[in-house]
């Protein structure tokens, strides 16, 4: 936070939005639409912008009874106090998502509890009653852009709006937020410090600031802090590093949620352990052959410490009549044996023909307990233990269904390291039904506004699509409060120095883009991947006769997006058409790029 009644400014806009995610987003374009000139800053590179909006489901909740919807997020709160009128706002929103998607992202909404039938509503129905236990459940509904998720889809459609007024809006990529800037005298924001190729700017805002730069789940210091974890593994965007949290901090700003946050994955949210830095797979929940048989998790210690067959809810599972994450192990480990493996290898459903490659064989449990790192006397009891249970059909140290329970063999063994996905965290600065934030007194700190999940009111239980939502009513109603023109005067600029307030703005990062091709060479693109636009040039003699395939522009994920890039032109070549097969994990990133082949192949006469 500045003070500095000798600040300088190096340019000024009326509204500045911190975060290009799907609530920064809908900020920026509301407060364009309301006549704002207005520059969003978002620490990402161009392609992987979007927080954890572009790597969601893209499911929104929605629901057609407004009674019901109070009481199921009444439920979902409970025990933790809340702001009745935020609450009230929410829930209002939540009623309106179909009509939000068709007047402000110009789309048909696909309700899912209307197309019972389609593979993707049967897949999702348990995410629309995530409790089905709580009140107003049953008409709580997941609605989405289009038929279909895990595709950016509602991302896609978010960030189009904002380039769509590109003329109002300038983008700002890899230029991360440093400091709010705050008047002394009357407490408002006036504007914020960014720091843009190395150089720290001032920029002034005059009428607003919206934080919408998502969690912390990429601050080690932070979630150890707040959550009290050490081991967890971010499964969405890796740049949100908490920045919100601290400049609300330096301003003043009450903090709640700090310690909620949501997991995903198998079990209740463990992935196979990544490389170091790299994002968590997002695997499906259900996989039958993983949650049965002689399987098993173990701790830190080498025992059990959950039933490995109980669905979790977004990472929660049940805790003594109450829905938790359990405390996260450092070193979880599936443990199985080799009838086990063999189902596992053979099995169809497998989220990833990779996911076994890191699998670590072992003779006996002695080397199993060497390689987990684990006490081996107690990995042989817990294995013995498990077998009696199976043998007389009932788990009494977890009580998992008897029909699950299958002996483990005497050896060769098996493990994967497992890790505690962080989906998301939800704690930053408190803010009021107007999205304006409010200091440690409940008095709003004027000009400064929050949506997303900095500082979400998602807080105890979460149902899936529920942050997709807030994103979209809060980030609405925080872009247009920050457009309306304020009466506060703004610190002083020194008067004597050269550098005066600027009234132009910084420019945009996003512009048109020409690529060179010669003769037989064609330009394809798409944007159907987990990135933005992925643009290839095609050298071709016809369209039966593919030369080479160079991929000019990529943002594709760095594990199972990027083997697309790097694969798929190869085979599509050596093959000389664009029917190849999908690589595996990386469908829609393998689908822009034979889509962005076939719009070169087009421009063949």
């Amino acid at each position: 936070m500045f003070e500095d009644s000798k600040l300088n400014w190096n340019a000024t806009y009326d509204v500045i939005v911190l975060g290009f995610g799907g609530a920064g987003a809908s900020a920026a374009r509301f407060a364009a639409d309301n006549n704002a000139k207005v520059l969003i800053t978002d620490s990402a590179p161009e392609g992987h912008e979007g927080g954890n909006t572009r790597y969601a489901g893209q499911v929104i909740s929605s629901g057609d009874n407004l009674d019901d919807l109070r009481k199921y997020y009444e439920d979902l709160a409970f025990p933790l106090s809340y702001d009745k009128d935020l609450m009230e706002t929410f829930v209002k929103g939540l009623y309106d998502i179909p009509n939000y998607l068709e007047n402000y992202l110009g789309v048909k909404p696909f309700i899912m509890g209307k197309h019972p039938e389609s593979p993707v509503s049967k897949a999702l129905y348990f995410m629309a009653h995530e409790y089905p236990e709580f009140r107003g459940q049953a008409t709580h509904e997941l609605v989405a852009v289009h038929e279909g998720v895990a595709d950016s889809a509602l991302w896609k459609n978010l960030r189009q709006q904002v380039l769509d007024r590109a003329d109002k809006i300038d983008v700002l990529y890899q230029t991360p937020a440093k400091h709010l800037i705050q008047d002394p005298e009357t407490k408002a924001i006036v504007g914020v410090q960014i720091e843009r190729n190395g150089k720290l700017l001032n920029v002034k805002a005059n009428n607003g600031v919206v934080m919408a730069t998502g969690g912390f789940e990429n601050n080690p210091e932070m979630v150890e802090n707040y959550l009290g974890e050490t081991s967890l593994n971010p499964i969405g965007s890796l740049y949100n590093k908490g920045i919100g949290v601290t400049m609300a901090s330096e301003v003043g700003a009450k903090l709640y949620n700090m310690n909620n946050y949501e997991s995903y994955g198998i079990f209740h949210g463990l992935t196979p352990k990544p490389a170091k830095g790299q994002r968590s797979q997002f695997l499906p929940f259900d996989w039958p052959a993983f949650h049965q048989g002689s399987l098993i998790v173990v701790g830190d210690d080498g025992t059990r410490y959950f039933d490995e067959n109980e669905i979790h809810r977004h990472g929660h599972i049940q805790d003594h009549g109450n829905w938790r994450i359990p405390l996260a192990q450092r070193h979880p480990y599936v443990v199985f044996d080799q009838k086990k493996y063999d189902e596992l290898k053979n099995d169809k459903n497998a989220p990833y023909p990779e996911f076994l490659d890191s699998v670590v064989k072992a003779d006996d449990l002695n080397s199993l307990a060497e390689v987990m790192g684990v006490d081996a006397d107690k990995l042989a009891s817990t294995i013995k233990d498990f077998n009696h249970f199976a043998d007389i059909k009932r788990d009494y140290a977890f009580d998992r269904d008897a029909d699950t329970l299958t002996a483990f063999d005497d050896g060769p063994y098996y493990c994967l390291a497992m890790v505690q996905g962080l989906l998301n965290t939800q704690g930053g600065p408190v803010h009021n039904s107007n999205a304006e934030v409010v200091d440690v007194n409940d008095e709003v700190i004027p000009h400064l506004y929050a949506c997303g999940e900095l500082g979400s009111l998602m807080g105890r239980q979460y149902n899936g699509g529920s942050n997709l939502a807030e994103n979209l009513i809060f980030g609405k109603i925080a872009g247009e409060n920050a457009a309306k023109e304020k009466d506060v005067e703004s610190v002083k600029v020194d008067a004597n120095t050269s550098a005066s307030v600027h009234e132009e703005g910084l420019g945009s990062d996003v512009g048109e883009e020409h690529y060179e091709t010669n003769d037989n060479q064609y330009i394809g693109k798409s944007t159907a991947g987990m990135g933005n636009e992925i643009v290839v040039r095609v050298t071709a003699n016809s369209k039966d006769d593919i030369q080479d395939i160079e991929v000019l522009k990529q943002s594709e994920s760095d594990d199972y997006g990027l083997k697309a890039v790097k694969e798929l032109p190869k085979e599509i070549v050596e093959k000389n058409t664009v029917d190849v097969d999908t690589i595996s994990g990386a469908s829609a990133s393998s689908k822009a790029i034979k889509e962005a082949v076939s719009d070169a192949l087009k421009q063949i006469k």
